[in-house]
């Protein structure tokens, strides 16, 4: 599609007029009305406004010309996994599980690898393969290419540990210590938890990008562990295979 039919449909979608999106992007309708009639095009300013109001990128406003690729990890860039800058701008460089909130997420390739291995594996890849693959792709990657650059001298590594040892300091009866955490989306995982009211309710940010790991029980075969943490709340449940029968344990902010 041309920009005047995605900016056309994206408003469309939101139930927005013309005037109620000039107002929100700082434009006026004459603006938006000659957008949409293909008499020109937003400036690269007004596409970012465009990209953080309707959550998509740039690319996508201009008619997705070209393939995006997670310049971490390598995955394909979809606009619903595309990570954020700690502004809220939508950063078309960097998938949610590598970046998230201005931070990038991992700083050890081999950390990123023996991630992505099990999900390659699962789209019929062995592991041998897989691991090829990541060991040739990494290295080519922006992210990789300019490590020192654009890493942060291990400040979200250290944040990472901290989450562990408030995770560890819980003493869950149960859950194994906690050694390390990863990126998870919360689109991914968020359960919803039944309450004693009878209803269920979800407690994680669908578009939120979180630490933290699964784990099986020490104490009861068949039960697995979800801890999930950001700089606001700590999430420890329990669940069975393909997280049937949740219980929420502990929901605490920090």
């Amino acid at each position: 599609m041309d920009t005047k039919e995605v900016i056309y449909n994206l408003r469309m979608q939101k139930g927005m007029s013309q005037e109620e999106l000039a107002e929100k992007i700082m434009v006026t309708r004459q603006a938006v009305s000659r957008w949409e009639n293909g008499e020109t095009v937003p400036n690269t300013d007004t596409l970012k406004l465009l990209s953080k109001e309707f959550n998509v990128t740039i690319n996508t406003l201009l008619g997705a010309p070209k393939q995006l690729i997670c310049q971490c990890c390598g995955m394909p860039l979809e606009d619903k996994v595309v990570g954020h800058d700690g502004d809220g701008f939508l950063n078309e460089d960097y998938c949610m599980w590598c970046y998230a909130d201005g931070n990038f997420t991992y700083s050890n390739m081999d950390d990123l690898i023996s991630v992505c291995i099990p999900h390659l594996v699962s789209q019929g890849f062995s592991e041998e393969q897989a691991l090829a693959h990541m060991k040739a792709t990494l290295p080519t990657l922006e992210y990789w290419k300019k490590h020192n650059e654009l890493g942060d001298n291990g400040k979200y590594e250290m944040f990472k540990l901290q989450l562990i040892d408030e995770i560890n300091g819980l003493h869950i009866p149960g859950l194994p210590k906690v050694e390390k955490l990863n990126a998870l989306v919360g689109s991914y995982v968020n359960l919803s938890y039944p309450l004693p009211s009878g209803i269920s309710a979800k407690f994680l940010d669908d578009q939120t990008t979180y630490m933290g790991c699964q784990l099986e029980s020490e104490s009861e075969r068949g039960k697995y562990f979800g801890v999930l943490a950001n700089v606001d709340i700590i999430v420890v449940s329990t669940y069975e295979e393909e997280g049937k029968n949740p219980e929420l344990l502990v929901y605490k902010k920090r």
